[in-house]
């Protein structure tokens, strides 16, 4: 008899595995046959293939459905217990959530990798290879999304009543190729073949108006307002399920997509005007078609408009209508509601609750203020003027009459208020206003969010002493007890147990399992650091994970990285306040360097970018551009290519920083003191042992304090010089003539030596520098050079280095999620933990 074909099922197994069918519970859940049992059905019955014709993609969606099957029970206990406990429960609102792939995570947090790894190399197949099906969910584009990803992963482990809620977009940001050294934009059509993970509830389905008029009357001796000739959009819900790390909790998150609420102008059909026919539905499924259209245009400004609200009507309703299901009365709602808004995006929340209260449910002002100002929380994530929304009234007022409204009334009422307190001047007044008078009026998000909200919180502790020191000093100086500092956290389970698998395992030997849950336990790790056999574990460790970069660097970018350079890593979305400028320059002069003195070479360095430019960021995308041809001409000199190597990976996201974080030796956080909130990369590639080289802004700050000042490169202007240079006046043509190096550098980029067959292009980058420099580029070059020189001598001792990178990994697990989760709980939204089952 032939033995069984690789992924079939011998004769004998059969039995065993058709007693295998029942739902899986919590006793066959991880059993190998039962897991092998589900595999096979759902190649057959969901993906109708077997086991000759399936490929890699059905296989791929078999082995997630198989996992998901597990999630069911969990996912609707936990909802079962939250309803008979009577919990208050926590709505997250972003605009993003930056998931990456769901299958590994899930696979870790249900204790199923190995189970499953073992049951599919049974079956001649490899893990690895289908979790690489999986793209990344187009969910989110930056440090924004990525950290409400850790929130939820923290609240599921943490065991708290929560739902996150967002857009479920059909593409993403976009997908980024290079060309010719260009950032070039293509759909990310992420959802082409599906998801396996979410779960449609049209019968949910919220309906959502836009545009029209509203209409006043009194009835019955009361004020009613109706809003009549709105434009109708449908709200459909996906459900994500979030289970936490292996305590049978499964949260939830839900995503609206937009829907017209006809598909089909039939009339329209038949009379033959095909394209009329579908307009509606065209116009409607815009609205979650794309991750932050560019809102260069106004019709683009005006799409993002309706994303904001769009999603925020839904939630609001979903929200409302869920504890009014329970309770019949709101008098109870922020008792049992707490929202919180993730940055200003949502800001629409607070005037759409107000309306649901007033003019939906008939409460009067005066009781639905109070309720509405005691269920929101504002996260602040940014000190950047362009960043803090504000809409122009009249684009305001056309695509959301009613709205408008509420937040005139709230602004009447609120400057009353101020005015009457006797506390603060008509300037402060005038900039604590909801409104912004000018020429053109606008409605200012982020005062609306204060004023509508009993919490306000930065997110490090440098940005919340900037948040009530400078951008909103009139509101602290009126409510002081409103603002909270949460420094940012990062889940361990994806930066370091599924991102690292070969450190955390070393870590769990060192000191056991607990720190995957409890982070603060790395700090245990700080005696290793003197251990000579774990710092040889340690290196080896980081050696094998440059190993897998540097064959993805080789596939995606043709270049040979060597082992033992210096992997240097600036990582992020390319804004110039981040400045990866500055690392580009500093790169370019590093070259010029070696070229002019044969004598001077530094231990070996690849550096490398990764990093999406808005697609109406023009000068963001010059610096991509600039980055790249760097890297054309030193990668391919033989003076200095055994010494400098430069390469941008294109299409930064979640699963590509899994592998980034892991390998790096250096981590760039160069941003200009007093613009970066916090950071969120700087954590993880903290909690993986690369070494900092930073300034004094955002969390650096804390992981400066927590890693020790020895085991952190600091250069650069603080807060306070920054702004002392800014007021006596800053002129960066002075240190251009000041620095022969500086000078010579822009010259050599300004003159062509990184573009030599188009010899003008990049000059004007460097008048750009010279004529403005905002972000302080060269005021700061010659500090962050000397930081690269101590970088270089503190390289070339391995052990050395070595003992610092360990009291990085130690020093990190103050910035897990898990923290700042905990903190939000406890000290704003006021919620206790509910263990699933009980």
């Amino acid at each position: 008899m032939a033995p069984p074909r690789k992924g079939s099922v011998a004769p004998e197994e059969i039995a065993a595995l058709e007693r295998a069918r029942e739902l899986p519970n919590s006793r066959t859940a991880s059993d190998p046959i039962s897991l092998r049992r589900s595999f096979i059905d759902h190649l057959q019955y969901s993906a109708g293939v077997d086991e000759h014709t399936a490929t890699t993609l059905d296989r791929y969606f078999a082995l997630a459905l198989t996992v998901r099957d597990r999630l069911m029970r969990r996912w609707i206990e936990t909802q079962q217990t939250y309803y008979r406990q009577h919990a208050k429960r926590v709505y997250y609102l972003s605009l993003e959530f930056l998931m990456g792939r769901a299958l590994e995570n899930n696979l870790i947090n249900l204790g199923l990798y190995e189970p499953l790894r073992a049951t599919l190399k049974d079956l001649g197949l490899d893990l690895a290879d289908l979790m690489a099906q999986e793209p990344d969910a187009g969910l989110g584009n930056g440090g924004l999304g990525r950290l409400a990803a850790c929130f939820l992963d923290s609240l599921a482990t943490l065991q708290y009543p929560a739902y996150g809620y967002g857009i479920r977009y059909e593409f993403g940001i976009f997908d980024q190729e290079i060309r010719n050294g260009y950032q070039v934009e293509r759909p990310d059509d992420w959802l082409r073949f599906g998801s396996a993970w979410e779960m449609p509830r049209p019968e949910r389905q919220v309906p959502v108006s836009l545009y029209g008029r509203t209409e006043h009357a009194v009835e019955n001796g009361k004020q009613k307002v109706r809003w009549l000739d709105a434009r109708h959009v449908m709200g459909m819900p996906y459900d994500v399920p979030i289970p936490g790390y292996q305590n049978g909790t499964v949260n939830t998150l839900r995503l609206w997509r937009a829907r017209a609420a006809q598909e089909l102008d039939l009339a329209d059909f038949n009379a033959g005007d095909y394209l009329a026919a579908v307009e509606d539905r065209d116009l409607s499924e815009n609205i979650s078609k794309v991750l932050y259209p560019n809102d260069v245009t106004v019709m683009g400004k005006e799409l993002r408009l309706q994303q904001q609200y769009f999603f925020v009507c839904c939630s609001i309703h979903d929200i409302v209508n869920r504890h009014f299901k329970v309770y019949g009365t709101f008098e109870n709602f922020a008792d049992k509601v707490a929202i919180q808004l993730n940055d200003t995006h949502p800001a629409i929340a607070i005037a759409e609750l107000m309306r649901v209260l007033v003019d939906e449910h008939e409460l009067e002002w005066g009781r639905a203020w109070p309720i509405c100002r005691e269920t929101f929380g504002y996260t602040n994530h940014t000190l950047m003027p362009e960043a803090l929304e504000k809409w122009s009234v009249d684009l305001f007022g056309r695509v959301l009459p009613r709205h408008l409204e509420i937040i005139y009334e709230i602004n009447e009422r609120f400057l009353g208020e101020v005015r009457g307190s006797g506390r603060v001047d008509e300037a402060a007044v005038q900039r604590m206003s909801l409104i912004e008078e000018g020429p053109t009026k606008h409605v200012r998000m982020a005062n609306l969010a204060v004023v509508g909200s009993r919490s306000v919180n930065g997110v490090a502790a440098l940005h919340t002493e900037l948040l009530t020191k400078v951008l909103f000093k009139d509101f602290h100086q009126l409510w002081p007890e409103r603002f909270n500092s949460k420094t940012n956290g990062v889940t361990p389970r994806r930066w370091l147990l599924q991102a690292n698998p070969e450190l955390a395992s070393a870590i769990t030997e060192a000191i056991g399992p607990e720190w995957a849950t409890d982070a603060s336990r790395l700090s245990a790790l700080a005696p290793l650091a003197e251990d000579a056999g774990f710092r040889r574990l340690f290196r080896r460790v980081k050696r094998q994970n440059k190993e897998k970069l540097a064959a993805i660097v080789r596939a995606e970018n043709g270049v040979d990285l060597g082992l033992d350079a210096v992997f240097d890593v600036q990582v992020k979305r390319l804004h110039e306040y981040k400045r990866q400028l500055l690392n580009a320059v500093r790169i370019a002069s590093e070259y010029l360097r070696m070229k002019e003195d044969r004598s001077y070479r530094p231990h070996p360095r690849a550096y490398l970018f990764g990093a999406k430019a808005a697609p109406g960021y023009a000068t963001a995308k010059w610096h991509i551009k600039l980055i790249n041809s760097i890297g054309e001409v030193v990668n391919a000199d033989p003076d200095t290519r055994d010494h400098l190597k430069v390469v941008f990976l294109r299409n930064y996201r979640v699963s590509l920083a899994e592998r980034i974080m892991p390998a790096a030796d250096v981590s760039e956080q160069i941003s200009t003191a007093g613009t970066e909130a916090s950071g969120t990369g700087n954590m993880k590639f903290a909690m993986n042992g690369a070494l900092t080289v930073g300034t004094l802004d955002g969390a650096n700050v804390e992981i400066r304090e927590e890693v020790g000042e020895e085991n952190f490169f600091l250069f650069g202007l603080t807060v306070e010089e920054v702004t002392a240079l800014k007021a006596k006046g800053y002129r960066p043509r002075d240190r251009y003539y000041a620095d022969p190096v500086l000078k010579a550098t822009l010259d050599a980029i300004a003159g062509g030596v990184f573009s030599p067959g188009e010899p003008g292009l990049f000059r004007p980058i460097v008048d750009g520098l010279l004529d403005h420099d905002p972000y302080l580029v060269l005021e700061d070059f010659a500090s962050y050079r000397a930081c690269q020189d101590r970088v270089d001598a503190a390289y070339r001792d391995a052990e050395r280095w070595t003992r610092m990178a360990i009291r990085n990994v130690a020093g990190s697990g103050r910035f897990s999620s898990d923290r700042t989760i905990r903190q939000y709980a406890e000290e704003i939204w006021r919620v206790k933990p509910v263990p699933a089952g009980g």
